[in-house]
């Protein structure tokens, strides 16, 4: 069973002004059925926030934590939840 989860990921690094949002919205929309959302901290960190299927989240969480992304990132920390909706595709903020 793929249930819908939400997927709430911090990483940390060096991940900002490097692309980073944009590189993640592509690579969401790339894997398909998510929908959320990436955004600037302004603690240096990016907050991207995903709902879908949990495969595809799953897939999304790898690649932010081993993927070919721009920046380095030193870290990801993640929470899971249900889905709570009002996304219209996958955004930067």
């Amino acid at each position: 069973m793929n249930e819908n989860v939400r997927l709430t990921a911090w990483v940390r690094g060096h991940v900002q002004g490097v692309g980073f949002r944009w590189f993640t919205r592509e690579n969401a929309l790339r894997i398909g059925a998510l929908a959320g959302f990436a955004s600037n901290l302004s603690d240096g960190r990016v907050q991207v926030v995903a709902e879908g299927p949990r495969e595809a989240c799953e897939l999304l969480l790898d690649w932010l934590r081993d993927g070919d992304t721009p920046g380095r990132v030193d870290g990801v920390t993640e929470i899971w939840g249900d889905p709570r909706g009002g996304y219209d595709g996958f955004e930067i903020r």
